[in-house]
């Protein structure tokens, strides 16, 4: 095809702004673009040939009125992560970080849509609370929303000093285990739940049992004693004779009773 010469009154946009400046010399970026400026507000204010007007009264009195303001929000591209459990603190994890929820949703599976700065979560097609992201450098930090709270009552996510805290007031024994349990965690919100599941066994048995049966398995061949382990020892009564069950099972189970658990009057 060949090429076609065009009049001046017929350039392209394009063409009618580069045609304008093609004998200048320009010595900055910054000193060309105002130039482009000034020469594309120039076009914009050439009269039509057929009509009246320009391309600047055509914008101003027919394509402005109809303009709707722009977000006041920036878009952002988010990614989505499914099926996220609500935790019994409350708190959802992301990036190895605790975001609260709306009490109400404690046990429910949430969406989380992560932007570069805000994570929000959202139930179905309902968002039910939004926080400003924490920085991926940090760890086992909660964002936590009083409006996500319950009223009228106390309401603190749990961590690590606060668990170690109650595990103190029970013993040393059950600091120990419990101090275990985060040892051989691989992140340190791994060891919550294992090492509450321990202290809770105070709920059903006394503290002091629990304290026993602590300094029992501390006793045996066992790394990290869990709950799992623990349960038997309450439920047989082994914390109060003292005596150490002859063998363990693999580290994910509880104790193998021994011979004397199925005698006569041990059960």
């Amino acid at each position: 095809m060949g090429k076609v010469a065009v009049s001046h009154p017929m350039l392209t946009d394009r063409a009618w702004v580069i045609a304008g400046l093609r004998h200048e010399q320009f010595t900055s970026l910054a000193q060309l673009r105002a130039r482009i400026r000034e020469q594309i507000d120039a076009y914009n204010r050439q009269p039509f040939q057929k009509r009246d007007g320009s391309r600047l009264s055509v914008f101003t009195l027919e394509e402005l009125p109809l303009l709707q303001p722009l977000p006041a929000v920036a878009f952002e591209i988010s990614s989505w992560a499914y099926k996220r459990k609500v935790g019994k603190n409350g708190h959802v994890v992301w990036a190895k970080n605790f975001y609260s929820v709306p009490f109400t949703h404690i046990g429910a599976l949430v969406d989380l849509r992560v932007t570069e700065t805000m994570l929000e979560v959202y139930r179905g097609d309902e968002r039910l609370t939004s926080h400003l992201l924490l920085p991926a450098r940090t760890t086992n930090q909660y964002q936590t929303n009083a409006a996500d709270l319950p009223e009228g009552r106390s309401f603190q996510a749990w961590d690590r000093a606060r668990i170690e805290e109650w595990a103190a007031r029970m013993g040393r024994a059950t600091g120990t285990v419990i101090e275990k349990i985060f040892e051989s965690a691989s992140i340190e919100e791994a060891a919550y739940d294992p090492a509450l599941a321990v202290l809770r066994l105070s709920r059903r048995f006394s503290p002091t049992r629990v304290e026993a049966a602590c300094a029992l398995a501390l006793r045996g061949p066992l790394r990290s004693p869990r709950y799992a382990h623990l349960r038997p020892l309450l439920e047989t009564g082994q914390d109060k004779t003292g005596h150490v069950p002859e063998q363990p099972e693999s580290d994910d189970g509880g104790y193998v009773r021994g011979s004397a658990y199925y005698a006569g009057g041990t059960r």
